[in-house]
């Protein structure tokens, strides 16, 4: 998939659109913390794990029959490959899918061209998204670091009947949206337990 074919996407009910440069670079940062903190070695993050984990924290819930439920899953990239995932290339990660409690993830990887920034490109696929009549459900993990206010002002115009849920590492201000805290479900993925933490 790429920007173009953001456009013309058939999107399903559920969406996560994900930075996945920002979410590699802070899965980083917690490991670096964490080993310190907990005195253990933290293997690379489960893309799998921390998906269904996003999805939860977006509102989904598990159904008798998963198979009625599909989640696409968009990472907008600039690098080849994230460092602080398994699996973490993103030639490896593209076109994937894999079934859970949740239902089943559909996978797509959009490189940022040449043409855009990667800002832009992110706040484009997610006007796009959340305006097709076709997604009930959005989660949407930016840098927010940098473009939080480029993210809220994109979701100012978006249907109330939508459900929207904006990931970040702290509580961000305002906006017509859920919030969620991006830390968790990275800790959940990176199998850091409560108990560990101090």
């Amino acid at each position: 998939m790429n920007e173009e074919t953001l456009n013309r996407a058939q999107w399903k009910d559920n969406v996560i659109l994900v930075d996945a440069d920002y979410v590699d670079k802070v899965a980083f940062n917690l490991i670096v913390n964490f080993e310190r903190m907990i005195g253990r070695r933290i293997p690379q993050a489960d893309m799998a794990k921390w998906l269904e984990c996003v999805a939860l924290d977006g509102g989904l819930k598990p159904l008798d029959d998963s198979s009625l439920t599909s989640i696409q899953v968009v990472l907008i990239h600039q690098k080849q490959q994230m460092e602080n995932f398994q699996p973490f290339a993103f030639t490896d990660l593209d076109g994937q899918a894999f079934k859970g409690p949740l239902g089943e993830f559909q996978i797509s990887c959009v490189p940022v061209e040449k043409m855009v920034t990667a800002a832009d490109l992110f706040v484009d696929s997610m006007q796009i998204i959340c305006n097709s009549g076709d997604v009930k459900r959005v989660m949407v993990i930016p840098d927010a670091d940098h473009i939080y206010n480029n993210v809220r002002a994109g979701l100012r115009h978006v249907d109330d009947d939508k459900h929207i849920t904006v990931f970040a590492m702290q509580p961000m201000e305002g906006g017509n949206f859920r919030q969620e805290i991006l830390g968790y479900s990275l800790m959940a993925a990176l199998g850091i337990r409560a108990d560990e933490i101090k």
